[in-house]
């Protein structure tokens, strides 16, 4: 190799490492359950409080400069937030009248981060009952019995925001090129994923449900429409390894059997998508060009099947007014 190009692969690798960091499941798998659960329990103080939107748009966080926020939950005449600040490893409280206050984030168990949650949003006049059962996972104990997950390794958190923001800003951009029904670009913490969905307009027959710890109503409500999904999600235990993934519901005929791009993306029979390996993503020359094209691959390759009316949903429909100087 010529020292001039080893130079310039040198560069680009450093460059990635800053934006796309290594996110190895298996080093931080501990750490990843505890922030779950943490995560959901502050996801269902916003369930519990924010009225019901479609396909559960009401219950997601959404990725911040800092880390994860609720966004705004009203509470009577007030509103407040929560934020995970994956910066500084705190958890902050906001609320519309000037109070506040900050939990840090360390090694403790998910029975006393529950606690002490709930006791400072009593001491802000936020009082919240939420379900402490644990959603979407095989086994679970309830938030305020668990102390068998207190791991939290902050490098590995910060590493995860991290790739959550080069993720949805990528997520927004392919959102912006559709112009049916489409959803935000929000981290469900259930399934601890985040993910943007494209909607057909046409109905889907109802799902089968099965999802541990989650009411079969709930599932069938949110795909109750034909759907194209694409996100990132940074593995379990069925699939220990970080990925961009995508899938359309129902699934189209012969959806697996075929490729999409780019190379490194593989259909999983388990998990019935298909996957964009994060590893590859870390190593490509252009992360972005890659997720993206991986994103357009996938969704052509479902609405191709289902006979989407492509003409009256896609960006080439799409007549934007010229920017105002």
């Amino acid at each position: 190799m010529r020292p001039d190009k080893m130079r310039t692969t040198d560069t680009h690798r450093q460059g990635n490492a800053e934006f796309w960091p290594t996110l190895p499941y298996d080093e931080w798998r501990d750490t990843a359950m505890t922030l779950r659960l943490w995560i959901q329990i502050v996801g269902k103080v916003r369930l519990k409080l924010t009225p019901w939107m479609n396909h559960s748009w009401h219950v997601p966080l959404y990725v911040s400069s800092r880390g994860l926020t609720t966004s705004p939950i009203p509470h009577g005449l007030h509103t407040f937030e929560i934020e995970f600040d994956f910066i500084h490893h705190e958890l902050r409280i906001s609320k519309s009248n000037g109070e506040d206050a900050t939990l840090q984030l360390r090694a403790y168990s998910v029975a006393e981060f529950y606690r002490t949650l709930m006791t400072v949003l009593d001491d802000l006049g936020l009082p919240v009952a939420i379900d402490r059962v644990p959603n979407e996972l095989p086994e679970v104990i309830p938030f305020d019995e668990d102390e068998t997950h207190r791991s939290y390794d902050p490098e590995y958190a910060k590493r995860f925001w991290r790739v959550l923001v080069q993720a949805d800003r990528l997520l927004k951009i392919f959102r912006s090129r559709f112009c049916g029904k489409c959803s935000p670009v929000h981290f469900f913490w259930g399934s601890f994923d985040l993910a943007v969905t494209r909607f057909s307009g046409r109905s889907a027959p109802p799902h089968p449900g099965g999802l541990p710890h989650l009411p079969d109503t709930v599932t069938r409500e949110a795909y109750a429409q034909e759907v194209s999904s694409v996100g990132f999600w940074p593995g379990d235990e069925r699939y220990p390894h970080a990925a961009f993934y995508s899938y359309g519901y129902p699934e189209p005929k012969g959806f697996g059997d075929g490729e999409v791009r780019p190379a490194a993306a593989f259909y999983s029979k388990e998990l019935r998508q298909f996957l964009l390996p994060y590893d590859k993503v870390c190593s490509a020359a252009d992360p972005d060009g890659a997720i993206l094209e991986f994103a357009q691959s996938v969704y052509d390759r479902v609405t191709t099947l289902a006979d989407w009316d492509r003409d009256s949903l896609d960006e080439a429909s799409l007549n934007p007014p010229v920017p105002i100087q």
